[in-house]
Parts: structure tokens; C-alpha cells; sequence
């Protein structure tokens, strides 16, 4: 069974920094995948970053570019997220996500609806003085 178990999250003041990740089991991490979502009180999930299978193709919402950084450890199957220069705005949580297939394309990730995709619990980050 696939469990993707998300940490790090917390309280900061803005233009702090935090360190997410996500311990994933029951699949083949390295051949998978994975992406980054948030959800804000109120609204729904949204993109925040993907990572290819190996690390060397990421990508960014308009949101995080210059901020986050998403990076993977295959051999830890953990994914994490480098939250810098963190905003009131970021105010969320944050959900790892699987791929909907091995070895897809992150672009193809970006494009499609993130609530289809299979998620961990989150982990709350809260951006406030």
C-alpha cells in the first residue's frame, strides 16, 4: 500500500524558512514522480512544485519560483521542499503526491486537476509575525 507521511511543517514569521519532507513507502520511489501541493483555508489544492524521477527535471508554480526548492534522496525515498522568504500567503497545507504513473512526465502532472492524484495527510506551515 502506498503511504506518503509529510513533516517539517510549522509556525514562522514571514521571510522564514522551512524544510518539508515526505517519507514515502509501498512503491518504487525512484521510478516515480512527485510533485508537491498546497491547500489555503477556504480554497483549493494547488500546484506547488514537481520533480522528475531523478532529480535533474523540476518545475514551479509562478508562486514559488525563487523560493521553494524542490529535491529528492532516492535512496532515503524522501522528497522535501525548501521553503525560503516565506509569505503570509504561503499559509497552507502541504501534501506530497504520487504520479498517477511510473516514469511520467512532471509536465503532464501540472496540467491535470492535483485532487486526482494520490496524497499524504499534509503538513501544516503557517506564515504569521
Amino acid at each position: 500500500e502506498v503511504e506518503l507521511v509529510e513533516s517539517g511543517g510549522g509556525l514562522v514569521q514571514p521571510g522564514g524558512s522551512l524544510r518539508l519532507s515526505c517519507v514515502a513507502s509501498g512503491f518504487t520511489f525512484s521510478s516515480w514522480s512527485m510533485a508537491w501541493v498546497r491547500q489555503a483555508p477556504g480554497k483549493g489544492l494547488e500546484w506547488v512544485s514537481a520533480i522528475s524521477t531523478g532529480g535533474s527535471v523540476t518545475d514551479y508554480a509562478d508562486t514559488a519560483k525563487g523560493r521553494f526548492t524542490i529535491s529528492r534522496d532516492n535512496t532515503k525515498n524522501t522528497l522535501y521542499l525548501q521553503l525560503n522568504s516565506l509569505k503570509t500567503e504561503d499559509t497552507a497545507m502541504y501534501h506530497c503526491v504520487q504520479d498517477s504513473r511510473p516514469y511520467g512526465a512532471i509536465a503532464d502532472m501540472f496540467r491535470t486537476t492535483p485532487s486526482t492524484f494520490k496524497r499524504g495527510q499534509g503538513t501544516q506551515v503557517t506564515v504569521s509575525s
